[in-house]
């Protein structure tokens, strides 16, 4: 893997984890020559990941639609920042670019981006692996619903696997160098 695809929150969220896992996450990807693909902006969990792996002397390319540059605040001191149409550019760029996800804590946006992804997995567009980095148990109750979706017979088990889940940055990019 050379690339890891971050989805998270345009807010920082009001527990100071967050923003730490973002750190720790930045740093951990740094330490193993991981370049940072995500959303483009300069606000929110976003802002902190994007500056601690160019802080530690990493790679970081964003990609935003034009609607979101000045909402987001687009960041300007990336290694490579796209402007892009629309939030289905948007994404597809980013898959692209990416080698595998991670979605950290965040709102609607990090949700539709991380099933979309298991999505795609699910049906065989993409084989890259996909994390979920369950900080202070932000996820609990997503993976538990997860869980009880395949347990109601919605989703096969083999779809539940394809979500990694680990609340430590360096373990969850373990997992995922593993499962590439």
């Amino acid at each position: 893997m050379k690339a890891i695809c971050v989805y998270c929150g345009a807010n920082p969220g009001h527990d100071a984890s967050y923003a730490e896992a973002a750190r720790a996450l930045g740093r951990a990807m740094v330490e193993q020559n991981l370049a940072l693909v995500y959303g483009g902006g300069n606000v929110g969990l976003m802002g902190v990941i994007a500056d601690e792996v160019l802080k530690h002397g990493g790679e970081v390319t964003g990609v935003i639609p034009t609607a979101l540059v000045e909402r987001e605040v687009g960041h300007t001191g990336l290694t490579r920042q796209f402007i892009v149409k629309d939030m289905h550019e948007r994404k597809a760029m980013m898959a692209s670019l990416a080698d595998g996800f991670i979605a950290m804590p965040g709102g609607m946006g990090t949700l539709e981006e991380l099933f979309e992804m298991l999505t795609w997995s699910q049906l065989g567009i993409h084989r890259k692996p996909i994390g979920l980095l369950n900080v202070a148990g932000f996820y609990d109750q997503l993976a538990g619903f997860i869980s009880h979706a395949s347990a109601q017979g919605f989703i096969r088990p083999e779809h539940v696997a394809l979500m990694q889940v680990e609340a430590e940055p360096e373990h969850l990019l373990r997992r995922l160098s593993q499962a590439k």
